[in-house]
């Protein structure tokens, strides 16, 4: 497992390593890692971050989220010291397990209002604010719409740490075989220009925040099959 996940850093890292963008604290491409709970041991994790130094790509190595899984009690602040910020998401759910997880050592939270509920979601985030640990939105591979339940959190939390806006993660466009006709068909404000990224940023200004990113808007298509 973890000669694969080096490999797969390494093949990541030759392929857009060099490339730059104007968001990020350091010009380069952010990575993000969801290791899902697959490493058991912090020793092979620190042997993956050893990798990442030796190969140049650990100071773009920017989150590592829920490494060693939902059950695992152990401190992570020696993780946290390498750099990359660690976080919490599925071992979240709750705003008793967040504020466990933080004085573990857990440096961000993953929030999802599509999963752990809108309301959820925002306590979990106040919790995280009070303690001055930041929160970004994650993805569950999900449609243009609950992108949007997912959007109106991240444009509302505080500045990631080291940028100027909130942190988003979507996948759905890479994963959906015909991600614009989805839009087409289901979004009702599709044709507005905060639904789409702009050299991978969401435009989340005045017109977004005024129509809520159009989650509370009617949807033709669904409206359409009610009896």
């Amino acid at each position: 497992m973890l000669e694969k996940d080096k490999a797969f850093l390494k093949g990541i890292h030759e392929a857009i390593g060099h490339y730059e963008t104007p968001h990020s604290p350091n010009g380069k491409i952010p990575y993000y890692f969801d290791a899902n709970g697959r490493y058991e041991r912090h020793e092979y994790l620190h042997e993956f971050l050893d990798y990442a130094e030796k190969i140049g790509a650990l100071d773009q190595i920017a989150v590592l989220e829920e490494p060693f899984g939902e059950r695992n009690q152990e401190d992570v602040r020696e993780l946290v010291a390498r750099g990359p910020r660690v976080a919490a998401d599925e071992s979240a759910h709750t705003v008793e397990e967040t504020i466990a997880r933080i004085e573990q050592g857990y440096n961000a939270i993953a929030v999802k209002s599509i999963a752990k509920t809108m309301s959820m979601t925002i306590k979990i985030a106040q919790a995280a604010f009070e303690r001055n640990v930041p929160c970004f939105c994650a993805d569950l591979t999900v449609n243009p719409m609950l992108v949007e339940w997912n959007k109106v959190v991240a444009a509302r939390l505080p500045a990631f740490p080291g940028w100027n806006m909130g942190m988003q993660e979507t996948n759905g466009w890479q994963n959906y075989s015909d991600w614009d006709a989805l839009i087409r068909q289901y979004h009702p404000m599709g044709d507005q220009e905060w639904v789409r990224t702009q050299k991978g940023v969401y435009n989340t200004g005045k017109p977004f925040f005024e129509a809520s990113g159009g989650i509370f808007e009617k949807i033709p298509f669904w409206e359409a099959k009610l009896p």
